[in-house]
C-alpha cells in the first residue's frame, strides 16, 4: 500500500477543563483565609463586583434526626431557598451567594451544573507562604524604640508612627532581648557582641552560635564572650541564652536560688530521668525517694523553651466553617458559619449604565467578560457553600454517636463512604475537608479529624475506629495498678476479650503515638511513687530552700 499525504477530517469528543473551571474546583479546597484573598484580588480586578456587607444569616441545614439508618444517597433535602440565590444578579444590583504528657517525660460560561459534573478533576493548590522580617537593631535607645514598634514605625517614607500598628504589634523575644541589652551594657563593644549573640537565638530562646567563630569574627577574646553570655542568662524570662535543655533548667532554678548539689547532679543526668531509672539517680543525688519526687515535681514547673513566650508573628486563630448544635427535640442542626462565607454582589445596575456609553469593542470585551468572571465567582461560592454543608451533614450522621457519647463512640470512617452516600467523587470530598473545621458541643475538629482507619472486630461484627481503640488502650493504661503493669501482649488480650481483633505491634504503636512510656518504664515510675507512699526515708538529704542538711540513715 502506497504512502501519501492527505488531510483527514475527524470529529472527536473529549473533556476540556477551562480556566474558570480550573479556579472553581481550587475555591473547594481553599480556606477561609485563602478565599478571603482571592475575593479580595478578584474585587480589586473586576469593576462589577463588591462586597455584601449586610449581616448574613446562618445557611444551614434543616434539623434532622439521624437515628435511623438511611442509605446512599439519602442525606435529606438542603434548604435551597437560603443556599441558592439569583447568581446572574438582578437590575438593581442586588445579588446573592453565599481551621499529651508532660514535656519532661477565559472567556467559555460555566454552568453551575458542569461545574457539578467536573469537580472531581485533580488540581494542585499551592500558596507559598512568605512571612515577614524584622531587622534587629542594636544601637541607642531611640533606634531601639522605633525597632520594638515592629512595623508600625515607617522609616523610609517620612511618615512617623502609624499609631494603630504601634499599639497592635506583638513583642518578639528579639525586640525583648535588645530592650535588655541597653540597659545592661554601658559599652558599645559590649552592646555589639551582645546584639549578635542575640541574633543566634532560636524561637526557643536557645543560643545557637559557636562562641570561638563569634569571637574571631568580632575580633574579640572567647573568654570575654563567655562573659556577655553569663550576663545575657540573667535576663528575663529566666532560661535564655542556654546552650542545652541542662543549662536552661539550671538558670532557671539558679534564679529561684534552688541550684543545689543535689539538684545539679540530677541535671546532669537527664539521660536517666528520660529512661525512668529512679534508682541510680538517687544514687548519683544521694537523696531519698520523696526528695527525688520533689525535685522532679520542681523541674516540672520550669520552662523548658522560654523563648516561645514570645510572639515571631501573628497567630492564626480557627474560623470553623460549619457549626453543629442538637436541638432540644434530640434533632441535629448543621449551619455554615456566615463569617467564614465571604459575601459577594454582581452590580448589574453598574454594568448597564456602563453598557450603555461603551462603543469601543475591546471596552465592551472587557465588559462582558468581567460579568461573565462575576457571575461565574458568585455560582462557584454558592456551589462550595453547598458542598461543604452537603458533606458536613453527611459526616454528622454518621458520627452522630461520637457528637454525643465522646471518642469511644467514633466510628471507621473513609472518604469513599461519605463519597458514595452523597452522589460525589472521593477527590471532591478529600478538597471539602482540607484545612475545614466543624464546631461542635465537644470542641473544633478538623472535618478530616472524623475520618480514621477500621480496626476488625473479632466476632466479624462492627468494626472499631482507630481513634476509638487508641482511647481504650490509654484507659486501660489510666487505671492499671502499680504492682500490675500491663504489657503490649496483656493489652492486646484485654482488648480481644471486648471484641477488638489487634496486633501487639498495633497496639505499641498508638501508645507510642500517645506517648505513653513502656510497661518497664512506668512500672519504675509507680514502684518509686509507691515507695513514697508508705513513708520511705532513711537515707540522702533532706532539702529545704536554698540550704542542705545531712541526715544519715542506719
Amino acid at each position: 500500500m502506497a504512502l501519501s499525504p492527505k488531510l483527514d477530517l475527524r470529529q472527536t469528543q473529549s473533556l476540556v477543563m477551562t480556566p474558570l473551571l480550573m479556579q472553581s474546583i481550587r475555591l473547594l479546597q481553599l480556606t477561609h483565609v485563602e478565599l478571603e484573598q482571592f475575593i479580595e484580588l478578584e474585587i480589586e480586578k473586576n469593576p462589577l463586583l463588591e462586597r455584601d456587607d449586610t449581616a448574613p444569616d446562618h445557611i444551614s441545614f434543616e434539623s434532622r434526626d439521624f437515628s435511623d439508618d438511611r442509605g446512599p444517597g439519602e442525606a435529606g433535602d438542603y434548604n435551597r431557598n437560603v443556599l441558592s440565590g439569583d447568581s446572574e444578579g438582578n437590575a438593581d444590583g442586588s445579588g446573592s451567594s453565599d481551621q499529651g504528657e508532660h514535656w519532661l517525660v477565559s472567556g467559555e460560561s460555566t454552568s453551575s451544573g458542569s461545574m457539578s459534573d467536573t469537580f472531581d478533576s485533580s488540581l494542585e493548590n499551592i500558596f507559598p507562604d512568605d512571612p515577614g522580617t524584622h531587622d534587629f537593631i542594636a544601637g541607642d535607645l531611640a533606634s531601639q524604640w522605633k525597632s520594638s514598634s515592629g512595623d508600625g514605625y515607617v522609616s523610609s517614607g517620612g511618615e512617623g508612627f502609624n499609631l494603630e500598628q504601634v499599639t497592635a504589634a506583638p513583642l518578639t523575644l528579639r525586640d525583648h532581648v535588645g530592650e535588655q541589652i541597653i540597659f545592661a551594657f554601658e559599652k558599645a563593644a559590649d552592646r555589639l557582641v551582645a546584639a549578635e549573640l542575640a541574633d543566634h537565638l532560636d524561637e526557643m530562646g536557645y543560643l545557637r552560635a559557636d562562641v570561638a567563630e563569634i569571637a574571631e569574627r568580632l575580633g574579640v577574646e572567647a573568654a570575654d564572650v563567655e562573659k556577655l553570655i553569663a550576663i545575657l542568662q540573667t535576663f528575663e524570662p529566666a532560661g535564655l541564652f542556654a546552650r542545652d535543655l541542662a543549662e536552661c533548667l539550671a538558670i532557671q532554678l539558679r534564679a529561684k536560688n534552688r541550684l543545689d548539689p543535689a539538684m545539679a547532679a540530677l541535671l546532669q543526668n537527664l539521660e536517666l530521668l528520660a529512661k525512668r531509672d529512679f534508682q541510680t539517680l538517687k544514687k548519683l543525688c544521694r537523696v531519698a525517694d520523696g526528695d527525688l519526687l520533689d525535685m522532679l515535681q520542681e523541674i516540672r514547673l520550669l520552662d523548658p523553651k522560654p523563648g516561645t513566650a514570645f510572639s515571631s508573628g501573628v497567630a492564626d486563630s480557627i474560623i470553623p466553617d460549619v457549626e453543629v448544635d442538637m436541638a432540644p427535640d434530640g434533632t441535629w442542626s448543621i449551619e455554615l458559619n456566615p463569617d467564614a462565607l465571604p459575601r459577594v454582589l454582581v452590580n448589574n445596575t453598574y454594568y448597564a449604565s456602563i453598557a450603555k456609553v461603551t462603543a469601543s469593542p475591546a471596552e465592551k470585551g472587557f465588559l462582558s467578560e468581567c460579568l461573565q468572571n462575576a457571575n461565574w465567582l458568585t455560582r462557584s461560592l454558592d456551589q462550595r457553600a453547598q458542598t461543604i454543608l452537603k458533606v458536613a451533614t453527611e459526616i454528622v450522621r454518621q458520627q452522630s454517636e461520637f457528637l454525643q457519647f465522646g471518642v469511644a463512640h467514633l466510628k471507621p470512617l473513609n472518604l469513599r463512604n461519605v463519597a458514595d452516600a452523597i452522589g460525589m467523587h472521593e477527590s471532591t470530598v478529600s478538597r471539602v475537608t482540607a484545612n475545614k473545621y466543624m464546631l461542635t458541643k465537644r470542641g473544633v475538629f478538623e472535618l478530616r479529624y472524623f475520618f480514621n482507619a477500621a480496626i476488625s472486630a473479632m466476632d466479624g461484627g462492627e468494626q472499631h475506629s482507630s481513634q476509638s481503640v487508641r482511647h481504650q488502650i490509654k484507659l486501660l493504661i489510666d487505671n492499671e495498678k502499680p504492682e500490675d503493669i500491663l504489657s503490649d501482649d496483656t493489652i492486646v488480650d484485654l482488648l480481644k476479650d471486648q471484641g477488638v481483633d489487634i496486633a501487639r505491634r498495633t497496639v505499641a504503636k498508638y501508645r507510642e503515638a500517645m506517648n505513653i512510656a513502656s510497661s518497664v518504664q512506668r512500672r519504675r515510675e509507680k514502684k518509686a511513687q509507691a515507695s513514697v507512699r508508705k513513708g520511705d526515708g532513711n537515707s540522702g538529704f533532706i532539702r529545704h530552700t536554698g540550704v542542705e542538711s545531712r541526715r544519715v540513715g542506719r
